[in-house]
């Protein structure tokens, strides 16, 4: 017992040793790159915009990717809210103090893949920086309202948590701008506040719709006893319901809308066993049933936004599944033509800029618009990367794709790299409806794309044709259940082999043209959980998104193909040793580590070091309970340990293994990123250019590029390139004070050509990965004092480049251009020589790294390599250009250091300007050396480039050209160089006779007090 002990606290005291060493911080230096894309954005839940600057500043809310800001009313846009909760519900701006804006976390559109909120901030600095104030357990937000004459009034309307009872909803208030609040209005735990509206005439006037609902993993249930409409005329301190001229209850989701110009107008739209569009003209007192189209309508839970015009009570806009308005309050109602274009359907979000209400900005599942013309004609804001990816892939070729579905925007694909960097038009769609898993295949010309509800398709990349090829059932077989995210997946150990699951799982090995079911039904079925006729409550709402008892991941060991393994979305974790033939259930294994039965198996990771290891994440919060959960077997399942960590945040979506070092995992969650270094026993949270709290849905790791590929659900794509110094990290290693990591061998090339940055102005574009890996190594500690010098030196020991190293605690990158040190340049009459900034590239061969941290040397080598793949240059022609472009840098440096030596004549002849102008030897020297100078070079003054070219020009753009080489010397090129020698030499003639006749004569006013030399 004692021995147990002391190794459960020697356990206990590296836990606590290492959470102190790894942070976030000492992997800054990785910063992975955002790759977008804005071509189609994702969901937007809030917009505000700033009254006092035009509506020039711009606030955006959206569903999973935080809050963003335009300064120049949406021609581009900056993330204000990476170190918080990304899902956003609500967003208000003071308009007495603009720099006051009120953040409500949480989306409120309460559909199945909608993300949960952590409480209201607030920024007093115009979204610079950010104060959480409260309400931390109301789950989602839904409205702020500011009060019109006293600021420091503020209501939060909080449906509350949507997968349980809380009494944490209701309507909220606080008197002193957001420092305490209070709980004005509640129902019950089930009824929580959509909506609110202050009487802009009279604030202590205030209207409420209370909404009733519940979602499940199997059933939507909008609507209850709890959902009506209310009123209050002492600010909140009482409430009374308004039934008047609205219909029978019970009532569902309830949206509401008050004429800014005229509060006594209002309209709301009542969700009901027959949802109608309800009018007031006194207030709210009373209502009349309104007809409206089926937009106007649809689907209240989902669609709940209805705005006045701010100056014209008559003008009304009904953002929905189209684009709707009235020109006469709310009577009646037509639908957008957008003049021939195109707007995103599902539409949530409308502001419109009071002073000019032909300008306004419109927020859907696809991004925002903006419309200057009342919403006739649209434009989309290109700088909004907030896709909601739900899975990601990639392929093997150079560069290679990522390929991704994404919520309401079908599935995508885009290179890794690209000439210029990736922007939106290098992205192109693969497949339509919510995308989710999107796979290529093997043979590089097909990929495999699929909708909700199982809906999948072979695409032929060569003439983009697709073809439906999901499996149908047979006589004998039941219904086929397919979830909402249905898997899709090729064999991990044999790549021929494609699976995908319903109740059953099926396997294909010829591209999905015939299928093989290979188990029974893998998934509890409970028939309870089975009837998705009946969602949606009040309004059916049946869109495959409650299927249940489905299989929702499939996974084939990658070191035999025998052992498969399926999650379900009800809680069964199944395993087979024999390729389906026989299948065993381990949930209830699992279950014993501590992790409810029910829970959704949200990803399986088997072991690429141990046929018998494997890893899953499972999920919970469908029932409210928001976990992490993550465990391991080394039995095939038959028993688990739960991983868990105090850092860790939100429900678990993935559990990657790194292929090479079985310690380094990667875990993705509904809140941010997490990685360990030690087999799961300690974890971080990793940044890295990465929102703190992002929702991770899937992680790749490339294995030829070695990157880790994160798909988010708000943030689109990131990709942090090279986590090889991650790979190398050890006990050994992060016990040292320095240690330098392998530098793996560097291709010597130009990269790819290209322009950087977007299509268009304001548009997203991302930078392309590093021309070549870095070195790289670690510090302990950082570097208080003294620096950090670098020098590499070649085979013959001779210094080719140093360069200044970074200080920061932990890994430090220095990238190297392949290059020597550039020539220096004499000064001139222009400000840029391309000669000054670049030099010959180095020949393939080992070069030692000599890196000097305060007095102790550390040494390493690099590798510089061939690339074989350029075939118009072979080693003998890469040789002869180096030689080449070695001669024309001594030319270089040899002319410059005659223009500094006649420099310094000159100087020295003007020291005394009185005695200069007397003395008409020195005078005619003068002039002399300044024609020989140009000779040498551009002499008449220009701001940065030549008006003429001289000799230096001439051999300066040579130079260059030979030191981009990538191809063998023409003869015109090698002859230049003779031609240029040839030419300095007489001009070095020119200067020798010109010394030789005035130095003598001239001595004494260079030197004064002193003879001439001989």
């Amino acid at each position: 017992m004692f021995i147990r002990l002391c190794v459960a606290l020697l356990g206990l005291n590296v836990l606590c040793q290492a959470q102190v060493r790894f942070n976030a911080g000492m992997f800054g230096v990785m910063e992975a790159r955002q790759l977008g894309p804005g071509t189609m954005s994702g969901r937007i839940t809030a917009i505000e915009g700033v009254n006092a600057d035009e509506g020039k500043t711009l606030y955006i809310g959206t569903a999973g990717g935080g809050i963003w800001k335009s300064t120049n009313a949406g021609a581009s846009y900056k993330s204000i809210f990476d170190k918080y909760c990304q899902s956003i519900g609500a967003l208000a701006v003071n308009q007495k103090q603009p720099k006051i804006i009120y953040a409500g976390t949480g989306e409120s559109n309460m559909r199945n893949s909608v993300s949960y909120g952590v409480g209201i901030y607030k920024s007093t600095d115009a979204g610079d920086n950010w104060k959480k104030i409260g309400l931390d357990s109301v789950e989602h937000i839904s409205k702020i309202c500011i009060h019109p004459e006293n600021d420091n009034i503020i209501y939060v309307a909080a449906p509350g948590p949507l997968w349980s009872d809380s009494k944490h909803r209701g309507l909220y208030k606080s008197v002193n701008g957001g420092e305490t609040w209070q709980q004005v209005f509640y129902i019950n735990a089930a009824t929580g506040c959509a909506d609110i509206i202050l009487d802009p005439k009279n604030p202590e006037h205030i209207i409420v719709s209370m909404w009733q609902f519940r979602r499940q993993p199997y059933s939507f249930n909008s609507g209850g006893p709890g959902s009506g409409l209310y009123k209050s005329t002492d600010g909140g301190k009482t409430f009374t319901e308004i039934t008047k001229g609205l219909p029978e209850k019970p009532f569902g989701r309830i949206a509401i809308a008050m004429a800014p110009s005229d509060s006594r107008q209002m309209l709301a739209i009542v969700e009901s066993k027959n949802t109608g569009l309800y009018r007031s003209s006194d207030g709210g007192e009373t209502w009349q049933n309104q007809s409206a189209s089926l937009n106007v309508c649809a689907r209240p839970f989902y669609f709940s936004t209805l705005v006045f015009d701010p100056n014209d009570a008559q003008r009304v806009y009904r953002p929905a599944f189209q684009f709707a308005y009235s020109n006469d309050g709310g009577y009646s109602f037509s639908e957008a033509s957008y003049d021939g274009g195109w707007v995103h359907s599902d539409m949530h979000a409308l502001w419109i800029n009071p002073k000019h209400t032909n300008i306004m900005y419109l927020g859907t599942d696809g991004g925002v618009y903006m419309s200057v013309d009342n919403g006739i004609t649209w434009q989309f804001n290109h700088g909004l990367p907030v896709g909601q990816f739900y899975h990601v892939s990639y392929d093997l070729k150079t560069p290679y794709n990522i390929y991704g579905g994404l919520q309401d925007n079908g599935s995508w694909m885009a290179p890794s790299a690209a000439p210029g960097g990736i922007g939106n038009g290098n992205w192109n769609r693969v497949g339509g409806g919510d995308g989710f898993w999107t796979i290529p295949d093997a043979d590089g010309k097909t990929v495999y794309s699929e909708y909700q509800g199982g809906n999948m398709y072979r695409v032929n990349l060569q003439n983009m044709k697709s073809e439906f090829i999901q499996p149908q059932k047979t006589s004998k077989e039941d219904k086929l259940r397919w979830n909402w995210n249905t898997p899709i997946v090729t064999g991990a150990k044999n790549p021929q082999h494609l699976y995908v699951g319903a109740q059953y799982l099926y396997v294909s090995n010829n591209q999905g043209r015939t299928w093989k079911r290979i188990s029974g039904d893998l998934t509890t079925n409970d028939l309870k959980k089975q009837n998705q006729e009946e969602s949606g409550g009040l309004s059916a709402d049946n869109t495959s998104a409650e299927n249940h008892c489905t299989i929702f991941t499939i996974a084939e060991s990658p070191l035999d193909e025998h052992v498969i393994w399926v999650g379900t979305d009800d809680g069964n974790l199944q395993v087979s040793e024999n390729g389906g033939t026989t299948w065993t259930n381990v949930s209830s294994a699992i279950a014993r580590s501590g992790i409810a039965k029910q829970s959704w198996v949200s990803s399986i990771e088997p072991s690429h070091f141990n046929r018998n290891t494997v890893y899953a994440t499972l999920e919970n919060h469908m029932y409210g309970d928001f976990n992490t959960y993550l465990a391991v077997s080394t039995d095939l399942g038959k028993t688990w340990t739960r991983l868990s960590s105090p850092v860790f945040s939100g429900f678990a979506h993935k559990i990657k293994e790194d292929h090479v070092n079985r310690q380094l995992l990667f875990l993705g969650t509904e809140s941010g990123l997490f990685a360990t270094l030690d087999g799961g026993l300690n974890w971080f949270r990793m940044k890295n250019n990465i929102p703190e709290f992002a929702l991770v849905r899937d992680l790749q790791i490339h294995p030829k590029t070695h990157d880790l590929i994160i798909g988010t659900h708000g943030r689109g794509v990131f990709i942090l390139d090279d986590i090889r110094a991650l790979r190398e990290l050890n006990p050994e290693v992060w016990e040292k004070d320095f240690h330098l990591f392998t530098t793996e061998p560097l291709l010597l090339n130009n990269g790819p050509l290209g322009w950087g940055g977007p299509e268009i102005s304001g548009a997203w574009s991302a930078g392309n990965p590093p021309a070549h890996p870095a070195i790289t190594y670690y510090l302990k500690e950082r570097l208080s004092t003294g620096k950090i010098e670098i020098e590499l030196r070649d085979s013959l020991n001779r210094c080719i480049q140093t360069f200044p190293g970074t200080v920061r605690k932990g890994l430090n990158k220095i990238y190297w251009n392949l290059r020597e040190t550039p020539p220096k340049v004499a000064a001139g009459s222009t400000k840029m020589d391309g000669a000054g900034f670049t030099a010959p590239m180095v020949l393939p061969g080992t070069y030692s790294v000599y890196i000097k941290v305060k007095d102790i040397t550390y040494t390493g080598t690099v590798q510089c390599i061939e690339d074989t793949s350029n075939l118009d240059f072979t080693l003998t022609q890469r040789q002869r250009v180096y030689k080449s472009a070695h001669q024309l840098k001594t030319l270089f440096s040899s002319i410059n250091s005659s223009i500094d030596s006649i420099t310094v004549l000159q100087n020295s002849l003007k020291r005394d300007s009185v005695i200069f102008k007397k003395n008409k030897t020195a005078v005619a020297f003068y002039k002399d050396l300044q024609n020989l100078k140009s000779k040498l070079m551009a002499t008449t003054k220009t701001s940065i480039f030549a008006d003429e070219e001289r000799l230096r020009e001439k051999v300066s753009k040579l130079y260059s050209t030979f030191c981009e080489m990538e191809s063998a010397p023409n003869e015109t090129q090698l002859e230049s160089i003779e031609d240029l020698k040839m030419e300095y030499k007489k001009l070095e003639q020119e200067r020798d006779r010109i010394i030789t006749q005035y130095l003598p004569k001239t001595q004494l006013i260079i030197k004064p007090g002193q003879k001439a030399s001989p």
